[in-house]
Order: C-alpha cells, then structure tokens, then sequence
C-alpha cells in the first residue's frame, strides 16, 4: 500500500540529511541556478472582517483547515482580474 505525500514528507522531516538517497535528484551548477529568483509570500495582515455567516459556512465547509487562504485566494482573483481589465 502507497504511503500519502504527508507521511512521505513526515519520514523525510525526521530522517538525518546523510540518510536521504538523493541519487535520483540532478546535479546542479553556477549556471543553473544563474537566473534563479526569490519568491517570497506577500505579507499578511491580520484583519477584522464581517461575513454572512451562510458566506463563512460555505467556506468552512469547501475546506475546514484553510478555509481563510481559500478566501485570500478568491479575493486575489478578483482584484488580479479587475487590474487586468482596466
């Protein structure tokens, strides 16, 4: 039986980096990481905001664990499309 991705990276977490077969993973160089760049997360802010409660049900009920990001997301979207129409 397949072990889930969350086990697999529980394993992974609690192994010593000398235990960890990286012989599938390729070499890398100066040039390969030439025009890499750091994607940091925006900032978040806390903030107080009032909701319908069927609204913030609905969203608890899509995912229960995230249901916020989830709600950042929308959000994003929606500014993302109203800046790309104007």
């Amino acid at each position: 039986m397949a072990i889930s991705r969350e086990e697999q990276l529980k394993i992974l977490g609690l192994m010593q980096d000398s235990e960890i077969n990286y012989a599938d993973a390729p070499a890398t160089n100066e040039e390969f990481w030439q025009n890499a760049t750091v994607n940091l997360p925006p900032v978040k802010v806390p903030v107080t905001l009032r909701l319908d409660s069927d609204v913030l049900a609905w969203y608890k009920e899509q995912v229960p664990r995230g249901y916020q990001t989830l709600i950042n997301h929308v959000l994003r979207k929606y500014m993302m499309d109203r800046e790309s129409s104007t």
